[in-house]
């Protein structure tokens, strides 16, 4: 595919991979997002991505970066009508993280069916401190309670936060991961603590095999919500080693997804893991932004 550089074009890639995952496509749930940040498509990073097990996925989520110099997310959201001020400390979170800490570029994430979701800030060159981050005025208590978990399980430095508006969550994506933090003692030890249930053979060694952690907290439970180890992004997916089955139909669409690159697409593949128990996020690339080009070069240690 060529380079997406309009709205009319991120809507026309978005409708194909939707068509492809079998996930309805409805231009009123879309564009009022595209046109919202309209301005960034010519050198955005955009990926897709997909939550799923055995059964076909009922949303696909696009993700797009947004360069620092566009101006303020949050209030571009609430003026365009993607999401409501609430007098939550959600709704400050973002400008008081910017206050804080050195952003590299911001991403924006939206269902295909669900609308407007999320505003990451990542900063992957000014990893920050737990204990930092939780000093910030709107962060709820729930991070310094978690503090030590995290830090007696080798997870210390966050290379980006996600804002989850429409569920009022937020996300710490930990990089740096060490050995310690990989053996098999460390990663079932997290599980018990947090009191999700145990992984199973399978699921354990997709997890020691991760590059990057995310956890999941809220403002309404002390309790970390949801884990997420993701592994490395790769041009030479292999669908035999994730630790559940996907339908073909899954398979057939992270491969063939539409980018704007030569080569297979890079995928990045991620487990979650819940009270309910595990599921995956598949996330295939569909055009680069030079930031993310640069991360991914080194991560792949391949020419994109």
């Amino acid at each position: 595919m060529s380079s997406v550089t309009s709205a009319e074009d991120m809507y026309s890639v978005i409708n194909e991979a939707s068509r492809l995952v079998g996930v309805p496509c409805s231009r009123d749930n879309i564009w009022p997002v595209l046109t919202a940040y309209g301005d960034v498509f010519t050198e955005a990073g955009i990926a897709f991505s997909v939550s799923t097990g055995e059964s076909l996925p009922e949303e696909l989520d696009y993700t797009i970066t947004v360069p620092v110099a566009f101006g303020d997310l949050y209030a571009t959201a609430l003026s365009n009508g993607l999401i409501a001020e609430t007098g939550h400390p959600i709704d400050t979170l973002l400008s008081d993280i910017q206050a804080r800490v050195p952003i590299a570029e911001y991403l924006i994430d939206a269902g295909v069916v669900a609308g407007f979701n999320k505003i990451y800030a990542n900063f992957p060159f000014n990893f920050q401190r737990v204990s930092k981050l939780a000093e910030i005025p709107s962060m709820p208590t729930t991070l310094a309670q978690n503090a030590k978990l995290f830090e007696r399980h080798h997870l210390s430095e966050v290379a980006m936060i996600g804002i989850d508006y429409r569920r009022k969550t937020f996300n710490l994506y930990f990089a740096g991961l060490t050995d310690e933090y990989r053996e098999e003692r460390n990663i079932l030890s997290l599980h018990r603590e947090i009191g999700l249930p145990e992984p199973n053979e399978r699921w354990l060694e997709f997890a020691k095999k991760s590059f990057r952690f995310y956890a999941t907290l809220s403002w309404d439970s002390p309790k970390v919500e949801r884990i997420c180890f993701a592994h490395t992004p790769t041009r030479d997916w292999d669908p035999s080693v994730l630790p559940v089955r996907i339908a073909p139909e899954i398979e057939k669409f992270i491969k063939g997804s539409p980018h704007a690159y030569g080569g297979q697409p890079v995928v990045i593949t991620a487990a979650k893991w819940g009270t309910g128990g595990g599921y995956l996020n598949l996330g295939p690339y569909c055009q680069l932004s030079p930031l993310m080009r640069n991360i991914l070069e080194q991560l792949t240690g391949t020419k994109l």
